[in-house]
């Protein structure tokens, strides 16, 4: 067997391990099993684990953020078409959080965040990490879905800002993963797009000292690989993944 072979080989099996692993309702280089209801079924409601005091004490800050700042916001103008505010759910003591830029359609239906096709392109990436939605945390930049997806406005994102840092102290995790272009840019205040950002590390430009320490690393939002299904894309996210991985000592996946 030679080793231009055994190479081809190796690159073939990573492929498709690639694959099970991001995106595990398709087959090996991306043939989509059917669904019979004609649409993904939404994640379950993330049940959290047994809390520890601390836990438990976060949980309560978290509720009373959203009593005080986002049930009742009033801020701009998305306030008066939402069906929902979409505050953020999974475990408050998290190491890990995922930062979106906004809800869409499903999440302002729902009042949860990433629930719609994106959002069970998400689970499954949290899944090949090891883990459950339940154990991470999940949020977005602002709090309101913009009018046909759109991408958040200035106006908008200042709006939510202030939430999102108390969420960010409450929780202080060890690494955020912000998905896409608007939550690596407003989370990052940088204008670098994220096919430049993504895959290398980043710390928060912020003079907090509850949060110096947290690690950023951008990666594509779900929503771009289901747009741009391909080997290139898929390796890229797993990748950052597994970076992910490695800071907060998980074990990596058995080959």
């Amino acid at each position: 067997m030679s080793d231009e072979f055994r190479r081809l080989q190796r690159a073939a099996r990573g492929l498709i391990d690639t694959d099970r692993a991001l995106a595990g309702e398709t087959l090996a280089f991306g043939a989509e099993l059917p669904d019979p209801s004609g649409r993904p079924a939404p994640p379950a409601p993330a049940e959290p684990p047994p809390a520890s005091p601390e836990a438990a004490g976060k949980a309560e800050q978290l509720a009373a953020l959203e009593a005080e700042m986002v049930a009742g916001c009033r801020r701009c103008p998305l306030a008066g078409q939402r069906t929902h505010t979409v505050f953020g759910e999974g475990n408050p003591d998290a190491d890990l959080v995922f930062v979106g830029e906004a809800p869409g359609a499903e999440e302002d239906r729902q009042g949860r965040p990433f629930v719609g096709r994106a959002g069970e392109m998400l689970t499954k990436w949290i899944a090949a990490m090891g883990l459950r939605r339940q154990d991470v945390y999940i949020t977005n930049v602002i709090k309101c879905r913009p009018p046909g997806n759109r991408t958040p406005n200035a106006e908008e994102i200042e709006a939510c800002w202030e939430t999102l840092l108390r969420q960010l102290r409450i929780i202080r995790p060890k690494v955020i993963v912000t998905l896409g272009n608007p939550a690596t840019q407003a989370l990052l205040s940088t204008r670098t797009g994220i096919t430049r950002m993504r895959g290398h590390w980043q710390k928060l430009p912020l003079t907090d000292p509850e949060l110096t320490d947290v690690r950023v690393m951008p990666t594509f939002h779900p929503a771009y690989l289901l747009r741009s299904y391909n080997d290139d894309n898929r390796q890229k996210i797993w990748s950052d993944l597994q970076a992910v991985m490695e800071e907060l000592g998980l074990p990596g996946k058995p080959g």
